[in-house]
């Protein structure tokens, strides 16, 4: 935009953000490189199981899309303030970077979450990919990979509206963050509200494909039709029922999972008892998940309003709440990842490979401790990264 119509405004909002952006693709490049090793020292079996399918996506998303967005990045920081052509062109190859990378590396979990285009090895030791096509039009990829983007933009753009919250409250009503703040808000509630339109097909699909995960998402024990959803609801896993439920909407369940009010649900009591996925933690984060998202909604059309009405500067209630949202849209979506991963246990490969059968063959100890260190490695990055982008907003007074 700054290229385009060479508004200063534009400069100093792309520096600015620019400047948290670099702090977090750093933190990402260091988390990313540590999250690989544990493909060695935890999942050995699993490697050697899945090597011939997980490898050519992970290789494609490094060669191509990593160098892609660092090659670009990397000239985005250096280049001089009189080359804004290149600039704004070296920014649109770091951002179609980015997407290429999740594509692959979604890629490369929607074949754990629906295994296609593969035969079985003749000693069954491992997967042979046999499609690379079926690979990449794996129906879980796109639903998922659409469904990861909106969030990330969600997750963005709450990120946003909290730091420029920070600053409304402190008095700096700066145009660099009045302009930010209205785009912000826009693409909170257009994800918002498009997240859910988008879920309640994902969770159509994924209750064909895994039907435990999709009857613990709302703790549905017996196979039935027009199964009801309860507002209030504890699941109890030791009894195989629902301690508590009530306030149940007529065919509501049946109606999200099934797309019919009288569609047949099948009940977690129906299935293989050793195939079953902890429910309470599923169950549990896929309200959490809503209600934030229900949140996410309220929050966003408030914002719209006060701004439109002009009364967003002075709302303090308001911005202060924005400031302490900042979190929840990241609580939000790893809740999201609990579901879609935790929902598959006891498969890391759906339906091919349990995962008790893909550590790797060391004591139990050793893993341990590389869980432990990775985990307090991630900790202190977390730390750091929080501490970066906390100095970057509040030296952000001026926004030169």
């Amino acid at each position: 935009m700054y290229y385009k119509n060479k508004d200063e405004n534009w400069r100093k909002m792309a520096d600015f953000w620019g400047r948290i952006f670099k702090i977090n693709f750093a933190i990402g490049l260091v988390s990313g490189l540590t999250l690989t090793f544990q493909l060695g020292t935890n999942w050995g079996a699993y490697a050697e199981f899945m090597g011939d399918v997980f490898g050519p996506p992970l290789a494609v998303e490094a060669l191509l899309a990593f160098f892609l967005e660092g090659t670009f990045f990397g000239a985005w920081i250096f280049l001089n303030r009189d080359r804004q052509k290149l600039k704004a062109f070296s920014m649109w190859m770091v951002a179609l970077g980015t997407n290429i990378s999740s594509l692959w590396i979604i890629i490369a979990n929607g074949f754990m979450q629906h295994p296609v285009g593969y035969n079985m090895a003749a000693d069954g030791s491992k997967v042979v990919m046999t499609d690379f096509l079926a690979l990449i039009t794996n129906g879980y990829v796109w639903y998922m990979m659409v469904h990861t983007l909106l969030a990330a933009y969600l997750l963005t753009a709450f990120l946003m509206m909290g730091i420029c919250a920070y600053h409304f409250l402190k008095g700096n009503n700066n145009e660099v963050f009045k302009k930010s703040f209205s785009i912000a808000v826009a693409i909170a509630l257009v994800t918002a509200v498009v997240l859910p339109v988008l879920g309640h097909g994902y969770a159509q699909y994924v209750t064909e494909l895994q039907p435990a995960k999709g009857a613990a998402m709302d703790a549905i024990w017996e196979t039935g039709s027009g199964e009801p959803m309860y507002l209030i609801q504890i699941p109890d896993s030791s009894t195989g029922s629902n301690s508590v439920q009530l306030l149940g909407i007529p065919g509501l369940a049946s109606f999200l999972y099934t797309g019919s009010f009288s569609g047949t649900i099948t009940g977690l009591n129906q299935l293989p008892h050793d195939e079953l996925p902890p429910v309470e933690m599923i169950f549990w984060s896929f309200r959490l998940m809503t209600i934030l998202g229900s949140l996410f909604i309220i929050e966003a059309l408030l914002g719209l309003y006060l701004q439109k009405s002009g009364k967003l500067y002075t709302s303090d209630k308001y911005l202060k709440l924005m400031m302490w949202s900042i979190p929840l849209p990241y609580i939000s979506i790893t809740a999201g990842w609990i579901v879609a991963e935790v929902g598959r246990q006891p498969w890391i490969v759906y339906g091919l490979l349990k995962t008790a059968n893909g550590i790797s063959s060391v004591p139990i100890s050793d893993v341990l401790l590389s869980i432990t260190l990775i985990s307090a490695f991630y900790l202190i990055l977390m730390i750091f990264e929080i501490y970066l982008i906390k100095k970057t907003v509040v030296n952000a007074t001026g926004v030169e």
